[in-house]
């Protein structure tokens, strides 16, 4: 059989055997080109993964925001306070949470609070019935003296985490029975309750949806807080920039690109404004109850507006905690908030802190050094910024450091007394 001469040439093609007539770059041809350029293009893909291009700004590259690391050229007075001035009282740790649970890890914690003269820690994850007792055994069968243990309310029970119509909190009794639980707590020793910020942002109603911070069926718990002279340390919202669109705009993007699930931006959440004012008319609603709002009542960013809200609350303070960032980087200010709320300010540092991250505390509180880090020896874990320090005088500085938390929570004077007898030993 005679077969065509190029430019046309006749192959067998399809299934069915029948001739037909293709032109040189046939189908065959195709098909290799094709798995060529696919394996090319996932070995590129490989490669690409095994080495991503530099982002380092060196050599005229460019800069990722995550490999920012400026230095500063000023040339200023520095200040290092080795410790405290004065015996503190931190008010937010998490000695259940952030501590690991094994005795050495406590003997370790509190050389550090004996080295950094840190008289008294409240641990804020008491928890209520047994797992109080798990805890006060934990920290007071050596430490009883040096560790002041608030509650918790359990908003969920034994319900699914994706049912929320079967939480505890939905039950109609639910905040009596949380008002009991916690006369049981205080007879136990626990000296306050803490609320984490699931509060506003994880507690659901039965349709899924939040369930409201001065939702009236939490009164009792507040109203229960109050007779029984427990102080609750709460926590609302969260940085103002975590309830904003993740943009170029948002000062805090590189935090939140590594932590996206940080960001409470979307209808799905309340706005930062409608957390805090439910947090308010809750404040306002019980007057004989203490409330210490976290965080600086996380809103650091506006001292004016949280001066105002302690001026119309008498029953309202605050805590330093975390703040670091937001308080040293408007010394001017930050500094005319603290000589005139100094009798409503406590210290907190959201721990516990190793060194690095305990120095700059004291640094901001009694120095006037200028533009120092407010995370040492770590890439900055909020803000791109550096601080400025607020030079307290002493006898605010003593308000702050432990006064406060003295007269604002219960076993904190006896504590304090106790250990500057042992210490005059």
């Amino acid at each position: 059989m005679a077969y065509d001469q190029a430019p046309m040439t006749r192959r067998f093609c399809g299934t069915n055997g029948m001739k037909c007539r293709r032109r040189p770059w046939g189908l065959a041809r195709w098909s290799s080109l094709l798995l060529f350029l696919c394996v090319s293009a996932a070995l590129r893909e490989r490669l690409h993964a095994a080495e991503p291009p530099l982002l380092d700004g060196a050599d005229g590259r460019p800069l990722a925001i995550d490999q920012f690391r400026p230095q500063s050229q000023l040339v200023v007075p520095e200040h290092r306070p080795r410790r405290a001035k004065f015996p503190v009282v931190d008010v937010h740790v998490h000695g259940r949470y952030k501590l690991p649970q094994s005795p050495a890890a406590l003997d370790e914690f509190v050389r550090l609070m004996d080295d950094q003269n840190i008289a008294v820690c409240v641990s804020l994850d008491g928890g209520l019935g047994e797992q109080l007792e798990e805890h006060k055994k934990f920290l007071w069968e050596k430490y009883r003296d040096r560790f002041v243990i608030f509650a918790n309310v359990d908003w969920q029970g034994d319900g699914a985490d994706d049912d929320p119509a079967a939480w505890d909190c939905q039950r109609p009794d639910f905040g009596h029975r949380m008002a009991t639980a916690l006369a049981d707590a205080k007879q136990r020793g626990a000296a306050g309750l803490k609320v984490f910020k699931t509060f506003g942002l994880g507690v659901k109603n039965p349709d899924g949806s939040l369930a409201a911070v001065d939702d009236e069926r939490w009164d009792p718990i507040w109203a229960a807080c109050g007779k029984l002279h427990l102080p609750v340390l709460i926590h609302v919202a969260d940085p103002v920039a975590f309830f904003e669109p993740v943009d170029r705009f948002n000062e805090r993007w590189e935090e939140l690109s590594r932590h996206p699930d940080w960001s409470f931006a979307g209808e799905e959440f309340p706005s930062h404004a409608e957390l805090l004012a439910a947090f308010r008319r809750v404040v306002a609603r019980h007057p004989d109850t203490v409330f210490i709002g976290a965080h600086m009542a996380n809103y650091p960013e506006n001292l004016a507006e949280v001066g105002r809200w302690l001026d119309e609350l008498p029953n309202l303070h605050v805590e330093i905690s975390a703040r670091l960032a937001e308080i040293g980087r408007q010394p001017v200010t930050a500094r005319e908030f603290f000589l005139k709320y100094s009798d409503r300010i406590l210290f907190g540092t959201d721990g516990p802190r190793d060194l690095s991250r305990l120095a700059p505390h004291w640094r901001l509180l009694e120095t006037r050094d200028e533009y120092f880090p407010y995370a040492e020896g770590q890439y900055p874990p909020q803000g791109l910024w550096n601080i400025y320090g607020l030079d307290l005088p002493d006898d605010v500085l003593q308000r702050i450091y432990h006064q406060n938390a003295a007269r604002v929570i219960p076993g904190v004077a006896e504590r304090l007394k106790e250990n500057a007898a042992n210490a005059a030993k």
